[in-house]
């Protein structure tokens, strides 16, 4: 059983730092996003020697719930479904993923297993930076390294208020809820 993510809700998993889907040079949807904006391009092109590409058949899995998270998705053509199988095994979908997003960055900070599955549900085209390798650029770049740190933290930030915000008002609405059934209850 697949539950698809009510109309709304979910806000966190939305991607707010979106680049202009236009653009198709991967420099400029780089520099869009949070990580990388910061970076001038002489430091852009050692992110861009780092990506790995890869095309993914529709259906296929760009990585499972459980997985170790090993790096930072970019979709570049096509479209990736974010899914999370809870305890009981029913299935929640997450977010949808078009070209000029990104997911996973998570994995370029912790080494910890993936919390969601991503699948293609059209053939992708995928960028891929491995956590390895980042941490090789901000090695030998500590002061570009912290600009792609501070970068993804901004994309944290953002994501756990979002979090906070979509709690609060689920809170609020069963609050509302359980006094207007002790109100009716008089």
């Amino acid at each position: 059983m697949v539950n698809p993510a009510p109309k709304g809700s979910m806000n966190f998993w939305v991607n707010l730092f979106k680049a202009p889907t236009e653009k198709e040079d991967l420099e400029t949807v780089l520099k869009s996003m949070p990580p990388f904006e910061k970076l001038k391009s002489k430091y852009i092109d050692q992110i861009i020697e780092l990506i790995h590409n890869r095309v993914y058949g529709v259906n296929e899995h760009l990585f499972l719930q459980g997985d170790p998270g090993i790096g930072l998705f970019i979709v570049r053509e096509g479209e990736v479904l974010i899914k999370h199988t809870d305890e009981f095994g029913v299935s929640h979908n997450l977010a949808v993923f078009k070209r000029g997003d990104f997911f996973g960055e998570m994995a370029l900070l912790e080494d910890d297993t993936r919390s969601a599955s991503a699948i293609a549900t059209k053939e992708t085209s995928a960028a891929v930076i491995f956590k390895p390798d980042l941490d090789e650029f901000i090695d030998r770049n500590p002061a570009q390294g912290t600009k792609v740190l501070r970068g993804i933290s901004k994309i944290l930030a953002l994501r756990l208020r979002l979090v906070n915000q979509e709690y609060f008002d689920l809170y609020q609405k069963v609050f509302q809820q359980n006094r207007e059934k002790l109100s009716d209850g008089d």
